[in-house]
């Protein structure tokens, strides 16, 4: 059974930074894609972020690129999304997911994703 657990995820002024974590068990993290899941009040749970296995590929949403950057280290087994700049917009429970793919690809949609993390909460005041 593979087991994701976030951690980072806390109360920040606008303009702020946080790093969140996702640490994964219990199977070969580097056969999996990794992505960032931001699930705001009220709304759907939207990608925001993703990886491909070896780090070749990486995808953002519109509204983050150039502030948010996703890393892995799978020596570590952990994927990672530094958040920069941050705004009140990017307020909400943030997942991580993994998925089986090829070598290069990402998934970007959430049914796309076998297994998900319980979230971490970043709430970004002004």
């Amino acid at each position: 059974q593979v087991q994701l657990v976030e951690s980072g995820g806390r109360l920040v002024q606008a303009g702020g930074s946080l790093k969140l974590s996702c640490a994964v068990s219990g199977r070969t993290f580097s056969t999996y894609s990794m992505g960032w899941f931001r699930q705001a009040p009220g709304k759907e749970r939207k990608l925001v972020a993703a990886i491909s296995r070896r780090s070749s590929n990486t995808y953002y949403v519109d509204s983050v690129k150039g502030r948010f950057t996703i890393s892995r280290d799978n020596a570590k087994d952990t994927v990672y999304l530094q958040m920069n700049s941050l705004k009140p917009e990017d307020t909400g429970v943030y997942f991580c997911a993994a998925g089986a793919t090829a070598l290069g690809a990402i998934w970007y949609r959430d049914f796309e994703y076998d297994y998900w993390g319980q979230g971490t909460q970043v709430t970004v005041f002004s």
